[in-house]
């Protein structure tokens, strides 16, 4: 059998709706078992414009695993045409802590 490996993956928001339907999907699926929401500034090119948005950064503990599934669940939740959906590796943590996330997925 394989080491468990565990990854963050990050999404932004800039609504509500979309926020709480990533959120209660995610953790009812037991696809991430934390998400940590932060308020950020985004500044990006989009169609050759620059564009600066108020958003909400996502950011989800989970098993490396399970990343295609969880991409799948966000594109289909999310409103952007074209969402940040982003997964970096966790090389190291706390063992009580990667065994909490191992526990609270599927």
């Amino acid at each position: 059998m394989s080491e468990t490996t565990y990854c963050t993956v990050l999404t932004t928001c800039n609504n509500q709706q979309t926020e709480k339907a990533l959120i209660d999907s995610l953790l009812k699926q037991q696809l991430v078992a934390c998400i940590q929401v932060m308020p950020v500034e985004s500044h990006y090119l989009w169609k050759g414009e620059v564009c600066c948005d108020n958003e909400r950064l996502l950011i989800m503990k989970s098993r490396s695993d399970l990343f295609d599934e969880l991409q799948q669940q966000i594109q289909e939740l999310h409103d952007y045409e074209v969402p940040q959906i982003v997964q970096l590796p966790i090389t190291a943590g706390l063992t009580e802590y990667l065994d909490w996330i191992k526990a609270s997925t599927r």
